[in-house]
């Protein structure tokens, strides 16, 4: 099992430098060696030193990168991909629309390309409550970074109200979405639960059934 590449890279992006391609290629390195022991033995079972180990680097490399275990499964390389993505949207493109595009791109992609290491990571956000409690802290920081997206496509203050509630229902709806679907043991469709949440997120909750 290999580390998940970001399936939302630009058509043309720029190429980094040999400095920065060391970098992705060791952060991709030790969550493909952390996932494949997380699939042998168990995510409690697996210990930094075995998954340094199995990266060929040291222990305090993979702390490096990573500062505690929970960060291997949590972070990825999709975020500023995914901000590149919404930036290109048409401008006159209804925000949610431009979300909704931009996050069934990535589920699609992400399922077709990296299927287990997806469902690996939704299973271990329901199942493991480290893991879980380290998503919560995380979201913080991403709210911040769609705020400033959020601004920029519909020229309201990021650290406003409304765009701080917005972003953070949208994450915390995706997220929602992503435990439903392990729940459920990945039997439906991730991008249209993905879809189910942004409607609610645009539209509030479907009528009941008399």
């Amino acid at each position: 099992m290999t580390a998940a590449r970001s399936p939302l890279a630009p058509d043309a992006p720029p190429r980094p430098g040999l400095r920065e391609r060391k970098k992705i290629k060791t952060r991709e390195a030790i969550r493909g060696a952390a996932y494949a022991l997380v699939e042998e033995q168990g995510y409690d079972s697996t210990t930094i030193e075995q998954i340094a180990g199995r990266a060929e680097v040291s222990p305090s490399t993979v702390f490096r990168y990573f500062p505690t275990k929970e960060d291997i499964v949590v972070t990825d390389e999709y975020d500023e991909p995914l901000l590149a993505e919404l930036a290109a949207r048409p401008a006159d493109e209804p925000w949610t629309d431009s979300v909704r595009y931009v996050i069934r791109k990535a589920v699609r992609l992400a399922m077709t390309e990296q299927p287990e290491i997806t469902e690996l990571r939704a299973r271990l956000m329901l199942e493991v409550p480290a893991v879980r409690a380290r998503v919560r802290e995380t979201v913080t920081g991403i709210g911040r970074t769609l705020a400033e997206a959020v601004a920029r496509r519909t020229g309201l203050a990021p650290e406003g109200l409304e765009v701080r509630v917005h972003t953070m229902a949208l994450i915390g709806g995706l997220l929602e979405a992503t435990m439903y679907w392990a729940e459920h043991g990945h039997r439906e469709d991730y991008a249209d639960l993905a879809d189910r949440a942004i409607d609610v997120i645009e539209h509030g909750l479907p009528t009941g059934k008399s």
